[in-house]
């Protein structure tokens, strides 16, 4: 295949995943602005207000940037595990594999629709957090660089589960019992001062706390880790998912039955 070939197989996929979710809006794009206005209902005026100040902001100030990156990774990870089960599980992924696009455009495909799902929503929520708070945004470009590499890397992670899902159940399992217990602890609520010293060393375990802490850094200014650690280790997960990710779609690995 030439280039032209090349770019135009890209952007079809591309646009069939956009279509996707687009022609369901209300199911993929609604419930991520319905959860933030709770969110801040309860989480920032009922209790927000006992707690005041936190990091030297306003707690509905400090929240809004975990909201944003909440809805940008759960959405991101949705919407890739969703559609490539799908047409998994219809057995229309083989046609894919068999046709003359290269394996690597096909992941790129999937990802690249739920890296624009994560990023409309994550403006949705954005925008939704300016009826409750002021918005600010001190590093534009640190801020639009975690929020793209935060939505490739659950995208990828998204792919990954829906290969070696088996069943609707399996790919369920993962952002329940894993990525909805790490994305809570992950400071979204909270700033990691707060906790002791043993707690705080638990908390650097979880992977999502610096992208959470990378993101606020780019709107507030203010985070508990090392921006350039965070980002860093965002870029090495995403090399090491992809080259997994087509490795196995390459062998056919939990696809080819």
């Amino acid at each position: 295949m030439n280039t032209k070939e090349l770019f135009i197989s890209l952007n079809t996929l591309t646009l069939k995943e956009i279509k996707r979710f687009m022609r369901i809006w209300q199911q993929t794009l609604i419930p991520s602005v319905i959860t933030t206005i709770l969110y801040f209902i309860i989480f920032g005026n009922f209790i927000g207000s006992r707690i005041g100040l936190m990091g030297g902001f306003d707690y509905m100030q400090f929240m809004a940037p975990g909201l944003v990156m909440l809805a940008v990774i759960t959405n991101s990870y949705n919407n890739v595990v969703s559609s490539f089960y799908g047409v998994k599980f219809q057995k229309s992924i083989e046609e894919l594999l068999v046709s003359p696009m290269p394996t690597y455009l096909i992941l790129l495909g999937f990802v690249a629709g739920g890296v624009v799902r994560g990023i409309i929503v994550g403006l949705l929520v954005m925008l939704t957090s300016l009826f409750f708070t002021e918005i600010t945004i001190q590093y534009y470009f640190i801020t639009i660089l975690v929020v793209i590499l935060t939505s490739i890397l659950f995208s990828l992670a998204g792919l990954l589960n829906a290969i070696f899902a088996d069943s609707f159940d399996d790919i369920t399992i993962i952002p329940t019992f894993v990525l909805t217990p790490l994305i809570y602890l992950g400071g979204v609520f909270y700033s990691i001062t707060l906790l002791t010293e043993t707690w705080q060393l638990i908390s650097k375990l979880n992977p999502l706390l610096y992208m959470v802490n990378a993101f606020r850094y780019g709107m507030l200014g203010v985070s508990d880790i090392n921006v350039a650690y965070a980002i860093s280790m965002i870029m090495v997960f995403i090399v090491i998912f992809y080259l997994v990710a087509l490795h196995l779609l390459k062998k056919g690995i939990g696809i080819r039955s």
